[in-house]
């Protein structure tokens, strides 16, 4: 990793830098929220636009010729399954992504908005109800009791208003494998809400706008001795759910002008923590290859270099507050 890449990770994790935002910020984490409501005895059962995901299939291991004169098989153990780890894939009408057995929270979703979708108005959210993803093993699921009284909100990663073309794919938002521990007031309900709308605003410019959203666990400076270590809070009984640290948004903003059209790329990490509405959306801004190496994941892999702008030199990187806070009041679990 180079010294660059590695600042604008520590930065971003401890909170200085791109980076002063995500290090002030992630120190203190208030837990002020209103609790969400008592799950029903009786989940809700999943809404028709949830697909059926198809079944994880482990890779094929890559096995090392074997040599007549080695007493061992250490591959033998493949007889009894592939350990693995297994990341499950996640599709539903508006959503395409992976989730994260271990930390029991999405690895990350992809969404697609434009003007055409954004436009329609055929779904209301207070139809809607959250509700466990029975396309997940039990063992692995984040479940409605998790959230109950832990001081988190359940945050939407794919937001419900980019749904509302359809009230089937507005009810899947609601999946909790769409979902992650956000801080609610000054967070899920504030900057990163302002942030959502900052997004959809896009479509106003680009004819085609999608994001992936997802969860990063970023290490931080320990003042006693200097070293950098990660740690963040786990909710559930058994505590099993992991609260991230940040959150990453990648933004393909696309020129609509066909298969080799330009693009505008933007990535942001923020704090998931309080942040006042006067912070500069661009104070967030980081490499691309410092969300890739942070979360182990690959986002433009196949984007030729010639098709890549940067997206806040194409618009202006700031939000507009709305008030979310006094909306939200009446949504579902909030």
């Amino acid at each position: 990793m180079s010294k660059a890449t590695f600042a604008i990770i520590a930065a971003a994790g401890a909170a200085t830098g791109a980076g002063v935002t995500a290090l002030l910020y992630s120190s203190k984490t208030p837990r002020q929220q209103a609790p969400v409501a008592a799950p029903a005895q009786a989940p809700p059962s999943a809404p028709s636009g949830l697909a059926k995901a198809p079944s994880p299939q482990p890779p094929t291991p890559s096995l090392a010729p074997k040599r007549a004169d080695t007493p061992v098989n250490p591959e033998g153990i493949y007889q009894y399954g592939f350990p693995g780890p297994i990341n499950d894939p996640l599709h539903s009408l508006p959503l395409t992504g992976a989730y994260d057995r271990r930390m029991r929270n999405p690895s990350w979703v992809a969404e697609h908005i434009t003007p055409n979708s954004l436009s329609m108005n055929n779904a209301d959210r207070k139809n809607s109800n959250f509700f466990e993803d029975n396309n997940i093993p039990p063992l692995f699921r984040a479940k409605l009791a998790d959230y109950f009284r832990s001081g988190y909100d359940r945050g939407h990663q794919v937001p419900a208003a980019d749904a509302k073309w359809s009230q089937e794919a507005m009810d899947a938002t609601f999946a909790l494998t769409n979902m992650c521990p956000q801080v609610g007031d000054g967070f899920n309900r504030d900057y990163w809400a302002h942030f959502e709308d900052f997004c959809r605003n896009l479509t106003k410019k680009y004819p085609s706008v999608r994001i992936v959203t997802g969860p990063l666990y970023l290490p931080h400076r320990d003042p006693a001795d200097g070293k950098w270590r990660v740690s963040y809070e786990v909710i559930g009984n058994p505590p099993s759910v992991a609260v991230p640290t940040h959150f990453y948004k990648v933004i393909y903003a696309e020129d609509g002008s066909g298969p080799n059209g330009k693009v505008a790329l933007g990535a942001f990490v923020l704090p998931n923590a309080r942040i006042p509405n006067d912070k500069h959306l661009s104070e967030f801004e980081v490499p691309l290859e410092a969300v890739e190496r942070a979360s182990g994941l690959e986002f433009a892999s196949k984007l030729d270099p010639s098709r890549r702008k940067s997206l806040c030199k194409e618009v202006k990187c700031e939000i507009y507050v709305r008030d979310f806070k006094n909306a939200n009041k009446s949504l579902p679990g909030k």
